[in-house]
């Protein structure tokens, strides 16, 4: 008795090998789901650059204002009859008299 025991046990454990770590087991299944979680958190990153843009190549396709802007800040381009100015920041002043920290 005591060895069938021993065997019924033994069979058990055999089954629930393949089912924990077998090619199709629990573990398997949960690293794949992991893997497809973030497989669509990079699609939807993805999604929204690209849609951003399509959106930027359909402006830039059907209005000029896009083509304007682009024009004036990255050509430094100005249409007829404008006055380009630019202001720069005056460099901040090191007072003359003051006592270099000493270490």
């Amino acid at each position: 008795m005591r060895l069938l025991t021993i065997v019924l046990a033994a069979l058990v454990l055999l089954i629930q090998y393949p089912l924990w770590l077998g090619k199709g087991g629990w573990l398997r299944v949960h690293e794949l789901d992991r893997q497809l979680q973030a497989q669509r958190n990079t699609n939807t990153q993805l999604k929204i650059r690209n849609d951003s843009l399509t959106a930027e190549v359909k402006d830039l396709k059907e209005g000029e204002g896009a083509v304007e802007e682009r024009a004036r800040y990255e050509l430094g381009m100005v249409k007829d009859g404008e006055v380009f100015v630019q202001i720069v920041d005056a460099p901040k002043a090191v007072a003359s008299g003051a006592p270099e920290a000493k270490k």
